[in-house]
This record gives structure tokens, C-alpha cells and sequence, in this order.
């Protein structure tokens, strides 16, 4: 165990945490929402700073990030846990673990290991990803600074409920993030998350204001997320960021407790349709794997400047951040 990061005293033997939006005051011996963070004797620990449950080398690809450093490897981390409780989760075994199960499993490795793991598998850089990263804030923080040193970069894959406490603390270390936006209905964030819609949409702006880079995915769900209203309110949104911001419209599968029959692809492809009229750059499908809808495309010329088949690079056309066919500069991390 490691006392926490990121917590402050409301009363006797009463704790907030800091970390997350839910902001949970955790009384003597009670643990937060995520059931990953306790309070033990009147202080905040983490219980899954030593508890890896997995650790894989990836495609950047997989994360998934299409405009930071493409064809790269990126050694993926996570320990069990996580701030929201949703019933289609796709990670839910090790996700849910905590609350489901009652318990915690994982092995210990240090952040001086994951790095030299990183490196002796020759990633670029390190996601803290399958779960949701801010729960697992401590080993992430002392890993990705350890990394940063070592001329890695540290990437995000997070649902975007952390505090901006927790950005500011990790953004000098952090490189990239994937923010996973559910729906633009705080009903939706309720219902089927056990969370709230704007803080999410907040974390994606101040994100993008610290610097770091973003791309967004969103899992289309039949009858919950995709109808044609709220596509557009989510591509109008993004775009009031950033137009060059990619979006990952992903295909959804039934897991965990979730009946519904999966995504039709044809769903995906009208929603590409709408994030292009509203004037998104790069919309991309997710879970289709073999469609036309995988390609980085130039916005200027129409060039197929990444061609990728799944999570892999099968021809890769951009030469310092410009398309080489008509010298557009595209936005992304690519050197």
C-alpha cells in the first residue's frame, strides 16, 4: 500500500479525495466509489499501487490513437479498479474487480521496472489504459515521471472524471490521452455509469489547453447513444474544441451485463457521415476492422497518407507532420 495523492481533511477522521469528480468523503475504514482507496487510521492509501493485473506490448493503435506516433508500440499497464460502473464495461473482469469480487488481485512491480519493460521491448511510450488510470494514480504518476526521463512518453486512455488538481499534477509528464466520451446526456452518464456528464466535458477542454494531445472515442450503443441528434451534438462539441481532433466511433459488443445486440456497421458509417458534415478533419470507425473508415486521410487533397489494417500501419505517406503529396500539415504527434 502507498498513502494517496490528492486528499484532503473534511472533519474527524473524515477524508476527501481529490482525485476523481465523484470527490468521495471516506469515513474511518470505508473506502471510496472506485473501492480502491481507503481510509485507513485517518489517512487516504491506495490499495492497487503494487497490484499490476496486466501488462502487455500494443499497437498505439489499440488505444486508440491514430495521430500519436502511428506504427509505434506502447507498453500497456493497468491494475483492477475503476470510478464508474458501467453494465456494457469491455474490461469489466479486471475493472469491477474490486467491487464485484471483494477483492484485489495483481502482482507487484515497481515503476522502475515498467520502464525498463517499456524499453527492453523497444515501446515508445507507456498507457495506463484497460482500466481507468485515475484510480491507479500513484503508480502512474511516479511511472510516467520516471519515464519522461527516459525519453518515454506517457499516454491516458481515461473515461475523463478526474479533478483538474489531477490534470495539473500529471501534465508535465503527460503526453497523450484518449477520453472515452459516453454520450452527450448527463441522464445517460447517471443511468448507466453512476456519473455525471460535465465534468467530462470540462476535462476534455482543459486537456486540450494543457498541451496535451487528445483524441476521443465514443461507443455506439443501439438505442442509448446513436441517434442522430446526439452524434451531432458530440461532433459539434468536438469541434468547438477542435476540428482536428480525431474521433473514434467504435462498435459496441455485449459484455459484462449488457443484452443489447451489437453495433450495425451501417451505424458507425452514418455517424462518420454526420462528424464529417459538421466539419470534423479525421472521424474514424472503431471495431470494423477492413473498412475504408481505418485511414488517416489528408483534409486538403483527399490523399490516403496512413493506410492501416485493424491496430497495424500497412503504408504510411507523411513525412514531418505534411502530407507529401501537397505539403498540408496535419495535426499530430508523427515524428
Amino acid at each position: 500500500m502507498k498513502e494517496a495523492y490528492l486528499y484532503s481533511y473534511t472533519g474527524k477522521d473524515k477524508i476527501r479525495c481529490d482525485l476523481c469528480s465523484h470527490r468521495c468523503v471516506i469515513g474511518l475504514g470505508e473506502k471510496g466509489k472506485c473501492n480502491v482507496r481507503e481510509n485507513i487510521e485517518g489517512k487516504l492509501f491506495t490499495l492497487v499501487y503494487d497490484k499490476i493485473i496486466s501488462e502487455n506490448v500494443d499497437p498505439i493503435e489499440k488505444k486508440p490513437l491514430y495521430h500519436f506516433l502511428p506504427g509505434s508500440l506502447s507498453l500497456s499497464i493497468a491494475t483492477p479498479g475503476c470510478n464508474f460502473k458501467c453494465f456494457f464495461c469491455q474490461n469489466y473482469e479486471i475493472s469491477q474487480m474490486p467491487s464485484d469480487a471483494g477483492y484485489i488481485q495483481g502482482k507487484d512491480i515497481s515503476p522502475d521496472c515498467i520502464v525498463e519493460d517499456a524499453l527492453k521491448n523497444k515501446c515508445e511510450s507507456i498507457s495506463y489504459t484497460y482500466t481507468e488510470p485515475t484510480i491507479f494514480f500513484e503508480l502512474a504518476y511516479d511511472t510516467a515521471k520516471l519515464a519522461n526521463k527516459k525519453g518515454l512518453k506517457n499516454v491516458f486512455v481515461t473515461n475523463g472524471y478526474m479533478t483538474e488538481d489531477c490534470i495539473d499534477m500529471i501534465s508535465p509528464y503527460l503526453d497523450a490521452a484518449n477520453v472515452d466520451l459516453k454520450s452527450f446526456s448527463d441522464r445517460f452518464y447517471r443511468d448507466n455509469a453512476g456519473a455525471r456528464l460535465k465534468p467530462v466535458l470540462d476535462n476534455i477542454k482543459y486537456l486540450r489547453e494543457e498541451g496535451i494531445w487528445l483524441e476521443i472515442t465514443t461507443l455506439l450503443i443501439p438505442g442509448l447513444n446513436d441517434s442522430t441528434e446526439e452524434i451531432r451534438k458530440i461532433a459539434v462539441f468536438i469541434k468547438s474544441i477542435g476540428k482536428d481532433i480525431p474521433w473514434h466511433i467504435s462498435a459496441y459488443y455485449p459484455r459484462y451485463k449488457a443484452k443489447i445486440a451489437p453495433t450495425e456497421a451501417t451505424s458507425i458509417k452514418k455517424a462518420i457521415g454526420i462528424a464529417k458534415e459538421i466539419g470534423l478533419l479525421h472521424p474514424y470507425a472503431g471495431n470494423i476492422h477492413g473498412s475504408d473508415f481505418e485511414n488517416t486521410i489528408c483534409p486538403n487533397c483527399g490523399e490516403v497518407f496512413i493506410t492501416r489494417n485493424g491496430y497495424y500501419i500497412v503504408k504510411n505517406n507523411i513525412h514531418k507532420n505534411k502530407c507529401r503529396r501537397c505539403g498540408k500539415e496535419i495535426d499530430g504527434v508523427f515524428d
